[in-house]
Order: C-alpha cells, then sequence, then structure tokens
C-alpha cells in the first residue's frame, strides 16, 4: 500500500492506495474534520465516535465497512485508524449536516480520477504538489528547497526499504534519531516549538531547517551505505553516530549569524490569510 496526504481547503486528509483493489483509503476522522470545520482535531475524533455509536445502534452496515489500518498520527506514531473506500465515506457524508458535504465528495472524486492519472504518468504528482505549495503561499525558493529534500529523503528510505527496514514504523524511529541527534530535539518536540498539530513538519521548516534535515539524512545515507547496514538496529548506528556533521555545520551558522536554525516559525498564518481571500 502507498501513503500519502492530500489537502481539501487546507485541511491535510491521510489516504492509503491499495494496488490490488485499486482503491483509496481515507481516514475517517480527518474526513469528519473537514465536514464539521472543526479547530479542534479532537473534536472531530469525539464526533466521529458518536456518530459511529450512533450507527451501529441503527444496524448500518457503514461502520461495519470501515477498516483499521496504521497511519501515522499527530505524535508521530503509527496508530490505527478508522479508513474507509469512497462508496463508504460517501455515505457517511450524508449522515453528517454539513455544507462542505458536496464540495467532499467533488474532491473526492478527483482524487481518485488523479491517482489514476500518476500511476501513468508519475510527473503529474510531482506538479500536484508544487501547485499545493504554491497555493499556501510558499516562494519558488522555499519550494526548490523541499523538493530537493523530498528527494534525498526518497533515497534513504529506499536504502531502508532495500534494507530489511520495515514501513512505517520503524522508518519514524529511525527519522526520529536522526532528527533527535542534528536538531537537539526531538520531531514531536520541533512540532510543539511550531505549534503545530496534525500539519507534517517539514511542510513548515524554513529554508534553513530544510537544508540541515536533508544535510543529516544524506550523511546517514551515505554512511549507511559504505557499511552496509541491514535492519533497524543497525540503521541506528549510523543515524546516531553521523549526526555530527549537520550539527556542527547547524553550530558553525549559528555562531555566525548569531540566530538559531531551529525556530518556531511556523505557516499556519499564511494558510489562514489565504483562506480568507
Amino acid at each position: 500500500m502507498q501513503k500519502d496526504l492530500s489537502l481539501f481547503e487546507w485541511k491535510k486528509i491521510r489516504k492509503i492506495y491499495d494496488e490490488k483493489s485499486e482503491k483509496w483509503y481515507f481516514s475517517v476522522i480527518d474526513i469528519v474534520w473537514a465536514l464539521t470545520e472543526q479547530y479542534d482535531y479532537t473534536k472531530s475524533r469525539k464526533y466521529w465516535n458518536k456518530l459511529a455509536e450512533r450507527l451501529r445502534d441503527e444496524w448500518s452496515e457503514v461502520v461495519t465497512n470501515c477498516h483499521h489500518l496504521k497511519m501515522l498520527a499527530q505524535d508521530w506514531k503509527m496508530r490505527l485508524t478508522d479508513v474507509a473506500d469512497i462508496e463508504t465515506l460517501l455515505r457517511i457524508i450524508q449522515t453528517v449536516p454539513s455544507k462542505k458535504a458536496e464540495p467532499i465528495k467533488l474532491w473526492l472524486a478527483r482524487v481518485g480520477y488523479e491517482r489514476m492519472q500518476e500511476i501513468t504518468d508519475p510527473e503529474k504528482s510531482i506538479d500536484r504538489a508544487r501547485e499545493n505549495w504554491i497555493k499556501a503561499w510558499r516562494s519558488e525558493k522555499w519550494i526548490t528547497q523541499r523538493m530537493s529534500w523530498q528527494e534525498t529523503r526518497n533515497k534513504l528510505t529506499d536504502y531502508w526499504s532495500e534494507n530489511g527496514v520495515e514501513k512505517w514504523d520503524e522508518f519514524a524511529i529511525l527519522t526520529n534519531i536522526i532528527h533527535s541527534e542534528w536538531a537537539g530535539l526531538s520531531v514531536s518536540e520541533h512540532k510543539k516549538l511550531k505549534n503545530l498539530k496534525s500539519q507534517n513538519l517539514r511542510d513548515h521548516m524554513t529554508e534553513a531547517e530544510l537544508i540541515f534535515t536533508a544535510l543529516a539524512e544524506l550523511s546517514t545515507r551515505q554512511i549507511a551505505e559504505s557499511s552496509l547496514a541491514k535492519w533497524l538496529d543497525e540503521n541506528k548506528i549510523p543515524a546516531k553516530k553521523w549526526w555530527q556533521i549537520a550539527k556542527n555545520a547547524r553550530k558553525e551558522l549559528e555562531s555566525k549569524t548569531w540566530k538559531s536554525v531551529i525556530t518556531w516559525e511556523n505557516f499556519l498564518r499564511s494558510w489562514e490569510k489565504k483562506k480568507l481571500k
């Protein structure tokens, strides 16, 4: 299965594509979050729990048709969450009074169509990501750096996949080790500093943060390749040992600029401004 994220009016919807059934499965809570227009993600979870309970009492098959799959949660851990295909989601949407119902139905249909386009032409997914970042008021310079980091990241995860590291739990473990070592704080701590909740940390990194994250992951991959590291435990060694390359570079820059590379800055305010336009 391929795991991914999509944007619906600036809200991130987690999704998984099943190659065998050729279906997208979406996080039900994320869809309810978009439907109810809640700012607090926890309230959306409670809303879905109550709705699911009512549907069960009505002997509805909607809840039964939902699956439980692991997705990346707000605490950067893989946790089981309710997911559903488009057909089941459409039935759930009908039970929620919301002015967003029709826009979300159209969005779901478009996501399915876009996925088929991306299978035949992968470049379309890259173009679509660039379009989303432009809509979120990112500069061309930032977008170039973000896409460059993604290429570095993909090479690292490809190495892990080919050498016995299991997606996604172990990926998250190694990623957190790398981040903690070079940045001096964990992924969750960095997100807390930036006041992020369900948002992707890297989508809210500054240009400098992206550069140093890429340097840390590039160093990790090259050392892992040279040492032929396999499985989770062996890959923890380059993830921990070679943090000095990125950390020393960060400290050197900070000593020259008198400015911390790690920052509380995020793009949340620009997103809100864009939504009001």
